[in-house]
């Protein structure tokens, strides 16, 4: 029986690929009983005082393996959710774009009797690519992903203006799927990730990741070839017992347990 689970992968310095994917979990990217990823960790972005002290040839090591990071994480076969409950500027932002899904928290407010009481909460989402307010441009995947996201429009006004989003006007174009109330804890956006991990977690796995793969593939060629892929996907699929506890359980009116076989 397979064992679903969630975990997450706290990343402390992003731009060192070995260390960020080995604290997973005991799993890895081809581990079967890996079904969902959130990822989730303190304010992230790009350490710039680390990178001034950097050579120009070492920049391009450090933008390269960033980037490399992040196709990993945008190749993971398991859906991953990026929880932001801070500051997510430049690589940070770059590093929610790789995944399949976004989180952000709220600022919260309350109103106590005719006052108005503001909780501003340290963690709430500010997200941006503010490359070119520091002299620089996206390279982690940012000027890709982005258009990809909200259109080549608007992703070239974000990147060009360097704008900073909340979590709100992040939700209202696209850019992130859902946006919740910052807790005292500062790790609302988390927990809904893990909610939401949870309600992918019982459906069937092979399914999820085919569709995960017919999905990504699809999007980057022409509407023929994505159907084509999708009909590869698809034929993957059939032979799966999963497949076939799926159309057991819908016919005996009960709850399906699938394996991930």
């Amino acid at each position: 029986m397979q064992r679903a689970l969630t975990s997450a992968l706290r990343l402390t310095r992003p731009w060192r690929p070995l260390q960020a994917c080995g604290c997973a979990s005991h799993g890895t990217a081809r581990d079967p009983e890996i079904q969902v990823r959130s990822l989730a960790g303190p304010d992230q972005g790009a350490d710039l005082k680390e990178r001034e002290q950097m050579s120009e040839a070492e920049v391009g090591v450090f933008v390269q393996r960033l980037r490399g990071l992040m196709n990993k994480i945008a190749a993971f076969p398991a859906p991953t959710i990026a929880a932001m409950d801070g500051f997510a500027l430049g690589g940070g932002l770059e590093l929610a774009l790789a995944c399949d899904l976004r989180v952000a928290g709220l600022t919260l407010e309350e109103r106590v009797g005719a006052s108005l009481c503001s909780l501003q909460a340290a963690s709430s989402a500010v997200m941006g690519l503010i490359e070119t307010t520091r002299g620089l441009l996206p390279g982690a995947g940012g000027t890709q992903r982005l258009p990809r996201c909200l259109g080549v429009a608007l992703a070239k006004e974000l990147i060009f203006t360097g704008r900073r989003l909340s979590g709100a006007q992040a939700q209202a174009l696209g850019l992130v799927n859902h946006c919740v109330a910052q807790n005292e804890e500062g790790n609302a956006a988390y927990h809904r990730a893990r909610e939401l991990a949870q309600e992918i977690l019982p459906q069937a796995p092979i399914a999820v990741r085919l569709g995960k793969v017919a999905i990504d593939r699809g999007m980057e060629v022409d509407i023929a070839s994505g159907m084509a892929i999708e009909g590869m996907c698809y034929a993957q699929n059939i032979p799966t017992r999963d497949r076939l506890e799926g159309m057991a359980a819908f016919r005996e009116k009960r709850p399906p347990k699938f394996v991930g076989e």
